[in-house]
């Protein structure tokens, strides 16, 4: 299905960085939703379970070999395996994915691991600082000049944020995708950032 936003996760993934924007397509205010826009979808190297860093366990819906073309995002879960051979797989994904004009997601080691293989070159980006990402990048990072010191960064249908980053990496990504109204995921965000006593005081 083309309106499938499709998740990767790598062994030992940050299950925190996936939750907000995971439940903003999933449901409203309200509950789940009857017709959500989009539906989240699972990839993972293969389709045994993945472990998150804190040791939950997720079943994926695809594998790299199996999961489809057509698809709304791609969006690169963090954690402690970017930097292992199995990330290299992804290396082909992410290539086709911006070579069509995809939204692409990257958020902690994810913006790092997109720093090192040159997809941050051309366009205005964050992660978990310069110095990181000239360190994962090599001579592959030639653009330490599009670097922004921002919690996240939304250029040309790429975003980027740091593993602080969860809430505003969704709020971005949910306006890029026209997950909802901009006042409705504003609203959304702040309700997450503020807290209900601070928007609702006593």
């Amino acid at each position: 299905m083309c309106n499938e936003i499709l998740y990767i996760l790598l062994p030992d993934y940050a299950a925190n960085e996936v939750v907000y924007l995971s439940q903003a397509i999933a449901s409203d205010e309200f509950s789940l939703k009857e017709n959500p826009k989009y539906v989240n979808k699972v990839v993972a190297p293969t389709l045994e379970p993945v472990k998150s860093i804190g040791g939950f366990r997720t079943v994926p819906d695809y594998s790299f070999e199996t999961m489809p073309d057509c698809y709304a995002a791609l969006v690169l879960i963090g954690g402690f395996s970017w930097t292992t051979p199995v990330a290299d797989r992804v290396v082909p994904i992410v290539e086709r994915a911006i070579g069509s004009g995809k939204i692409v997601g990257a958020i902690c080691n994810g913006a790092s691991f997109m720093a090192k293989h040159g997809f941050l070159n051309a366009v205005s980006h964050t992660g978990n600082g310069l110095e990181q990402l000239k360190l994962w990048g090599g001579v592959n990072y030639t653009n330490p000049d599009g670097y922004v010191h921002a919690q996240a960064v939304s250029d040309n249908n790429i975003v980027t944020a740091n593993g602080s980053a969860t809430l505003e990496f969704a709020r971005e990504l949910l306006v890029l995708l026209e997950n909802d109204t901009p006042e409705r995921i504003e609203m959304y965000y702040q309700f997450n950032k503020q807290g209900f006593c601070n928007l609702f005081p006593g």
